[in-house]
């Protein structure tokens, strides 16, 4: 009785507010069916997800390790773990993600730096690919798929307005016109099932046309891939649906430098935007970082950082947190503090030999 509660739900919001459902993150012009196994792997109850942690100041989480067998890709490990794609690429440059080997180590990038706002409900960060739960008893941490460059996820404050189970897709006009485009038919609505892009959950938002909600293309899932909506696994966007309520916060903040204390303990936090990490992605961050250090300095007395580490959150950019500093008791008045020079960095540093490309893998949604 419940699901078919849900399930008239999502038609009667569908039909009496379209534009509310209407504007998801769909492909732009291929097949919508499902993965093979997505319905087997998102709802086993036997595999592990993610954990809750209790925050240490502003810093969250431990870093954990993964001896990888034989027919592991980094795929089916985020798949299995609840981590994104491009997470564990960033954390473990130096492995194949398609094809890492039997008892190759990988880095699970389960240590953060909280981003900055309200520590309440739902945060999302868009330049780190995580949704960010905060719950009575600690923090967990999801990895979502983004919009695109060309149809970006809004930065917002929003709320969330209503919980769906089995959600119908309406597609908006405009993906039905791109099909249309392509020489590919797209009906008005697909209802829920394995070819549902919505996948088994959705929470509606109030910023009008956004949702966040499962998927059948697991893939998606940490990456910029959508039409601007919020792509989970199936099974963390269960979970969400049953644990918040109607009316909770969702913040929606942009933010590729996070810094923060743990203690007298400085750590920063440095995302690059892709796989790929070019020479003007690197110099934009490094003035973000040192815009960013120079105002903590201004504004905490006493704090002393180490260059070298700062130069090397920015040059791999890898979204994993280091300690680059400390707060140190305050010298006595007009004594020189000491503290070390400017972080900006130096043009060798600043601009290290660009990596090879990897191939670039089209997705549709």
């Amino acid at each position: 009785m419940a699901k078919r509660h849900l399930w008239f739900a999502a038609w009667l919001v569908a039909l009496l507010a379209p534009a509310t459902v209407l504007a998801d993150d769909a492909p732009a012009a291929a097949d919508v069916s499902a993965d093979a196994d997505v319905a087997d792997a998102d709802s086993d109850p036997e595999r592990p997800r993610v954990p809750v942690w209790r925050p240490q100041g502003d810093l969250l989480g431990d870093l954990g390790m993964l001896t990888t067998r034989y027919e592991d890709t980094f795929a089916a490990i985020g798949t299995r773990l609840g981590l994104g794609y491009l997470e564990l690429v960033k954390a473990n440059p130096d492995v194949d993600p398609w094809l890492p080997g039997d008892g190759t180590a990988i880095t699970l990038p389960r240590r953060y730096v909280l981003p900055e706002g309200r520590r309440q409900g739902l945060v999302v960060n868009l330049a780190e690919y995580r949704l960010y739960h905060f719950r009575d008893d600690g923090v967990a941490v999801y990895p979502v798929g983004v919009g695109t460059e060309e149809n970006p996820s809004p930065v917002t404050d929003a709320r969330v307005t209503m919980r769906l189970e089995s959600p119908a897709w309406y597609p908006p006009k405009s993906i039905r016109a791109e099909y249309e485009a392509a020489g590919e038919f797209l009906p008005r609505m697909i209802p829920p099932g394995p070819e549902n892009p919505l996948g088994s959950h959705a929470l509606l938002l109030s910023e009008a046309g956004y949702l966040i909600h499962g998927t059948n293309k697991r893939f998606g899932v940490g990456m910029q891939v959508s039409h601007g909506c919020f792509r989970m696994y199936n099974q963390d966007i269960a979970t969400l649906a049953r644990e918040v309520a109607d009316g909770t916060t969702v913040q929606v903040v942009d933010q590729p430098v996070k810094v923060g204390f743990n203690g007298d303990e400085v750590w920063l936090e440095v995302h690059r935007p892709t796989e790929n990490y070019r020479d003007s992605d690197r110099e934009r961050l490094w003035q973000q970082v040192s815009d960013r250090l120079e105002q903590l300095r201004q504004s905490v007395p006493g704090v002393e950082i180490q260059r070298h580490q700062v130069e090397l959150a920015v040059q791999k950019g890898d979204g994993i947190p280091r300690m680059v500093g400390e707060r140190l008791p305050q010298l006595a008045a007009g004594e020189d503090s000491g503290r070390t020079d400017s972080v900006t960095p130096s043009p060798e540093a600043a601009s290290p030999a660009a990596e090879p490309s990897p191939p670039v893998q089209q997705l549709w949604f």
